[in-house]
């Protein structure tokens, strides 16, 4: 019976070894597992940390960049605007150059006219010959220029300025070539103005300085009549002769001949 007994047992004692080492074989297996998981773990942590610090470094890149393009816009606006400076400045540089160039051609052109100007002015100036009652002399410009204001007034009438501007004509220039006729128009004025006795003073002068002037003969008659004004009929009819002697082919000696046959 005892034998029997540890038959029995016997299967018993084997079917809880073999238990035994199961339970000891699934428990050696969970720790294995658990252990694979927390490298599964860390594994994962490892790549999000990773991951999460290139997405750092991407966001950090991409702002970098972002700032940086930014900051060439920013740029790109400055030169740009530094261009439409420049374009400005150049654009009134221009204009001032064209503005410049007018001017300077403005300012040649006047020059020229300046110069042109003082050239004939100084022509104008210089002496030159004139032609006067049939005489030709050199004169200045100036002198000639008094001479045809005188002879003007003359010919409007206004005998007393005209009377003046002779008479200064003849202090001014006493060598003048015009001074014959000069003298000849100052005794008409005074004639003109009653003053009979300046009149042949001035005359008289004419036909002392140049008595073959063609003025002359004109002269002798104006004597005349000066002194039929004043009253000396025998000085006119001795004048009178005298002129026709002297002149008998002038015009003059024909009007003389004439107031003789009056005077008679």
């Amino acid at each position: 019976m005892r034998a029997s007994m540890r038959s029995l047992y016997k299967p018993r004692a084997i079917l809880a070894a073999s238990l035994f080492a199961l339970s000891l074989g699934a428990a050696g297996g969970a720790q294995a597992a658990l252990f694979e998981d927390d490298e599964a773990r860390r594994a994962i942590l490892d790549l999000r940390q990773r991951m999460d610090a290139q997405r750092l470094a991407s966001e950090r890149d991409a702002e970098a960049q972002r700032a940086e393009l930014a900051q060439l816009r920013r740029s790109l606006l400055d030169l740009q605007t530094q261009i439409e400076t420049l374009r400005g400045e150049v654009a009134r540089m221009t204009g001032q150059n064209e503005q410049l160039l007018k001017d300077t051609a403005e300012l040649q052109r006047r020059q020229r006219d300046i110069a042109t100007g003082m050239d004939e002015r100084l022509r104008k100036m210089e002496p030159a010959k004139v032609s006067v009652d049939g005489r030709e002399f050199i004169a200045d410009p100036l002198e000639a220029r008094d001479f045809e204001t005188a002879l003007g007034t003359f010919r409007k009438g206004e005998f007393p300025a005209a009377q003046t501007q002779f008479g200064d004509f003849i202090k001014r220039y006493p060598q003048s070539g015009f001074r014959p006729t000069a003298l000849f128009w100052l005794g008409n004025a005074q004639y003109a103005n009653r003053d009979y006795r300046g009149a042949i003073t001035n005359f008289r002068a004419l036909l002392q300085s140049a008595p073959e002037h063609s003025r002359a003969p004109e002269a002798v008659l104006s004597i005349a009549n000066c002194q039929i004004e004043l009253k000396d009929t025998a000085g006119a009819r001795k004048t009178l002769d005298e002129l026709v002697k002297t002149y008998p082919q002038s015009e003059a000696a024909g009007a003389a001949k004439e107031r003789l046959a009056r005077l008679r």
